[in-house]
């Protein structure tokens, strides 16, 4: 018997369930990029970034590819940047009336066009 559909919706929101994991992928959105700068950018210890990598590996969100001693991770889908983006727009929506309002919510994303 097949696994329904919102079953494996709910385990691909679990993966994206973590702040680091988010922070990776957001970072692939833009480009590649190498372990060490992924290590720089999330500020989290090689060990941790070790297993949350792993995790998206296993959910196939990122592949790995490596160069001599470097790995580099590349998303698997661009559509992954596309959900990146409306879940800020979303975000930015429901929290638009809060004092607090995060930083990064008021300044367009990179990807983001301006209208």
């Amino acid at each position: 018997m097949s696994t329904p559909l919102y079953q494996l919706k709910a385990e691909f929101f679990k993966t994206l369930g973590h702040p680091v994991r988010i922070r990776v992928l957001e970072l692939l959105s833009e480009r590649e990029h190498g372990v060490a700068e992924m290590l720089r950018d999330t500020g989290v210890e090689p060990a941790y970034l070790s297993q949350q990598l792993a995790v998206l590996r296993r959910a196939d969100m990122v592949v790995a590819r490596r160069e001599g001693t470097a790995v580099y991770y590349a998303l698997t889908s661009p559509q992954v940047a596309d959900l990146l983006t409306t879940a800020r727009a979303i975000l930015s929506g429901v929290l638009a009336g809060r004092a607090e309002l995060p930083a990064d919510l008021r300044t367009p994303a990179p990807r983001e066009k301006t209208p």
